[in-house]
């Protein structure tokens, strides 16, 4: 490899722990992550953070692997500070800290919600943008100016990424319920290609709390 290095970064926010690399011209690469699957419910924090700690290790050798890399090419270590559940990311943040001390090389702390953005930021090359972040517990209306972000306004109840999830467990769908909450809809829009809202009553005021 060249003397340029790579960057790791470390994803453990909630059910997944993950590292993903940036080669040295600032280009992602794939993750290498595990997902805990609860066998009910949702996600219980405790066990989370039990899952990341047990498969830290052999997913750092994974991500090496991948790009078949050596702890030599890595230049700096990056891990999510939150927000998040507090026990995944105290995983997170010590398995950031162990490598950055083993390795010799800087750590970074970065804001979740601003990597999402960001990542998005790059792949679209806008400057400044007003965005809706909608991410899990999240549902915001956010902008950017001079290099610093702002929230205008945001949910007054529940994230609709909550919203999900609720409404999964409701219905008895398993965990994740996002992914055959997409699935079952695609199915009924297939279906059903001209839909109108004729026939369906709704509340005057629907609430994600109510669900």
């Amino acid at each position: 490899m060249s003397d340029a290095k790579w960057t790791i970064g470390i994803e453990s926010t909630a059910h997944t722990f993950s590292f993903g690399l940036v080669d040295p011209n600032g280009i992602p690469y794939p993750s290498v992550g595990d997902t805990i699957k609860p066998l009910e419910g949702g996600i219980h924090p405790r066990e989370a953070a039990d899952h990341h700690r047990d498969y830290a290790a052999e997913l750092f050798h994974r991500v090496l692997d991948s790009q078949e890399l050596t702890t030599a090419d890595i230049g700096a270590i990056a891990y999510s500070q939150g927000p998040g559940l507090g026990p995944c990311l105290r995983i997170g943040a010590s398995v950031a800290r162990t490598l950055s001390s083993k390795l010799d090389v800087p750590l970074i702390g970065v804001n979740h919600c601003v990597a999402h953005i960001e990542i998005g930021r790059q792949q679209c090359g806008c400057d400044d943008p007003v965005l809706l972040y909608v991410s899990g517990g999240n549902t915001q209306v956010i902008a950017r100016l001079d290099g610093k972000y702002r929230v205008l306004g945001e949910t007054l109840d529940i994230g609709i990424g909550n919203m999900l999830d609720k409404f999964a467990r409701a219905q008895g769908i398993p965990f994740p319920g996002g992914p055959v909450i997409e699935k079952l809809a695609a199915k009924w829009i297939e279906e059903n290609p001209n839909p109108t809202m004729e026939g369906l009553e709704l509340p005057y005021a629907v609430r994600g709390m109510d669900l």
